[in-house]
């Protein structure tokens, strides 16, 4: 006998070898009919195993958000099965479940050149009707164990050489497991919904792209093609939509027509910043150095540094093929050292820190650089602003007791969210990152650090009343510390990871940094890293997309543009701009024999957020015309009203807190 406890923690004995599907037929019929999977301990199962041992056991119905991975999965299948139908001899590789979807990839040649044929973006509508019909057929999932001579043997005779090599590539203490649907199958750990009808008609075939066998340049290259998929149409049309705004606001494009910055080859993976772009990261820098003015001293660890420090550090171990390395260009000159960009700026500050003995009654002691860091990004990795080989990191250490370890924690907390605030952002998720299986430094040590951040989780769930979601991450720590990870949602439902809380009982320590304590004694401090940008210019790619381009007036690079009608308002047009810029505000004037509705348009396309329109009336009057970015209307206000106005409203908001 066998003995399962359910969710109301009821426990019922069963005969060994029960299947899942018998036992949700023993609670009843609907939730039988229902039943997609079960969940052991857990972990998702065939509905048809046989379960032989006690556990705790969940039956999983298809509007189970668990469910959603195996939608992905079996329409992955039943896409691979298209695909042989419609082109046989088109080899199936591998095909696996990615965040939002799936994908497959595919070796496909021509049957009489023999050479490679990719699949092309227009016969993806004929692969997606395939699935459809196949998905009527509602055809059973089985799965079945065969011997790795029988699987070899059958995808051999198949021509399925990657499959094959899949086959001796499963450790051997474990099962080779194929699952059918009618009479095709494929080589998969598993688990299935019980038919293709369960996957549902909610899927789309997205793109096709290039992808190395393995992932590995040296082999062959294959078509993949991307899918997605959801419980239903409308989870279907929302993401499709998301997928729509997302291409609108994407800040490649944008940061074009706003003349913000450029990429090009010579320069792979580093910003080329215009005057509006660098404009705009100056504001944002600007800020962020006044939010940690009051706590942190700011400073500045050089660019290249000898191999020997990054060995101290670990990082020349751990990070090297990350890393990019200098050498005098002279092979005669003396000084033939390694030197390397900095990756971190982490071990700088601890040099700094250690410059000059070091009280207890010194610490806390913060640091803040804006530094530039350098780290290998493969090619195709890279994205605009999101992903760079060459950025600046808002960076900040605090060197602290143990005892002061989680008032300083939760200090930084209130920072990064209020810093988040002040963007818009008002959905964070805070997630602790506890100890990874591979890590340094003593279990008490770990032992404390985590009950110290748990015990700040706390608070700030508490302290939030719930508006910031709080979870747990096991295992994801970094390997010197745990660690705290703050999530951003954008306005379009987007998830952002941006800042992060470390504890680090490493580096300190390998770089032999220490405070003279009360009892004169030399210890150790603990050493806290925290972003909360990241990259900065990962976090304006985010602004730039999140705000559309239109930023609130406080962040835009360009306040305004004053305009006229016709050139008899030139004169005080240039009055206005004059005005404009005394108070403070960037604006640019625009006098060209051009229509003003010519000149609207173009500003607007430029994501100017103020157009100022000066016309004859207005300028006997002493008058302006409003027009804000987005809108069609026009508010009319004296001169000094609309910069005592706009003056107010450029202000940033950690600004405005203090006046």
């Amino acid at each position: 006998m066998i003995h399962l406890t359910f969710l109301d923690n009821s426990v019922r004995g069963f005969e060994p070898g029960v299947t899942g599907k018998a036992v949700a037929e023993g609670i009843s019929k609907l939730l039988a009919k229902k039943a997609v999977a079960v969940a052991l301990d857990g972990a998702l199962c065939d509905l048809a195993d046989p379960i032989d041992r006690d556990a705790k056991i969940e039956i999983v119905t298809r509007d189970d958000p668990r469910a959603l991975e195996l939608i992905r999965h079996d329409a992955a299948h039943v896409m691979a099965e298209a695909v042989q139908s419609l082109w046989p001899g088109t080899q199936v590789t591998i095909g696996p479940v990615i965040e939002n979807g799936f994908y497959y990839d595919f070796k496909r040649v021509d049957p009489e050149t023999g050479e490679d044929r990719p699949f092309a973006p227009e016969e993806l509508p004929v692969i997606e009707k395939k699935m459809r019909e196949l998905i009527q057929k509602n055809s059973p999932f089985a799965k079945e164990v065969w011997s790795r001579e029988e699987a070899k043997k059958a995808f051999a005779e198949m021509g399925e050489d990657y499959k094959v090599e899949l086959v001796d590539a499963i450790p051997e203490d474990q099962d080779v497991k194929i699952y059918r649907q009618g009479d095709w199958f494929d080589l998969c750990r598993g688990p299935h919904m019980d038919s293709t009808g369960r996957i549902g008609q909610a899927f789309k075939l997205m793109k096709v792209a290039g992808a190395y066998w393995r992932g590995n340049a040296n082999n062959p290259m294959l078509t993949r093609i991307y899918g997605i998929a959801w419980g239903d149409e409308k989870q279907l049309k929302a993401y499709l939509h998301m997928l729509e705004e997302a291409e609108k606001r994407d800040h490649r494009r944008l940061g074009r027509e706003m003349d913000l910055f450029h990429f090009q080859e010579e320069g792979p993976g580093v910003v080329f910043w215009h005057s509006k772009g660098w404009t705009l990261f100056q504001n944002l820098v600007s800020y962020m150095r006044r939010r940690l003015a009051d706590d942190y001293e700011e400073v500045n660890a050089p660019q290249v540094l000898h191999t020997s420090l990054w060995e101290t550090s670990g990082h020349w171990t751990w990070y090297k093929e990350n890393m990019f390395s200098v050498q005098c260009a002279d092979p005669e000159s003396e000084d033939d050292r390694v030197y390397a960009l900095k990756p971190m700026n982490c071990p700088g500050h601890v040099q700094i820190f250690k410059h000059g003995l070091k009280s207890y009654r010194d610490l806390p002691l913060r640091m803040a650089e804006f530094g530039v860091v350098h780290r290998y990004e493969p090619s195709g990795a890279m994205h605009g602003l999101m992903r760079v080989r060459g950025f600046t990191q808002d960076d900040a250490h605090v060197f602290c007791t143990e005892e002061q370890l989680a008032a300083e924690c939760l200090k930084i907390n209130d920072l990064i969210l209020s810093v988040y605030e002040d963007f818009g952002f008002d959905e964070i998720v805070v997630k602790l990152s506890t100890r990874p299986e591979k890590r340094v430094g003593s279990d008490e040590a770990w032992d404390h650090a985590e009950n110290v951040m748990r015990d700040v989780l706390k608070k700030i769930e508490a302290d939030v009343s719930g508006r910031i979601k709080t979870g747990i991450l096991p295992g994801e720590g970094a390997f010197y510390g745990p660690k705290f990870e703050y999530t951003l949602r954008d306005a379009i439902g987007r998830e952002w990871q941006c800042g992060t809380t470390q504890v680090d009982f490493n580096l300190p320590e390998r770089f032999g940094a220490f405070y003279v304590d009360s009892d004169g004694e030399k210890k150790t401090p603990v050493m806290i890293h925290h972003a909360i940008c990241g990259s900065m210019e990962r976090f304006l790619g985010i602004l730039i997309e999140n705000f559309s381009g239109h930023f609130p007036l406080w962040m835009a690079p360009l306040r305004a543009v004053v305009t006229t009608i016709t050139s008899d308002a030139d004169d005080y047009a240039s009055e206005v701009h004059a005005k404009l810029k005394r108070a403070g505000l960037k604006s640019e004037l625009d006098l060209r024999n051009e229509k003003i509705n010519y000149k609207v348009r173009e500003h607007s396309l430029a994501k100017v957020p103020v157009i100022i329109v000066c016309g004859k009336r207005e300028a006997e009057e002493g008058m302006v015309n409003i027009r804000r970015l987005g809108s069609k209307d026009q508010t009319s206000m004296t001169l000094d009203e609309a910069v005592a106005a706009l003056r107010d409203e450029a202000m940033a908001p950690d600004v405005k807190r203090v006046q």
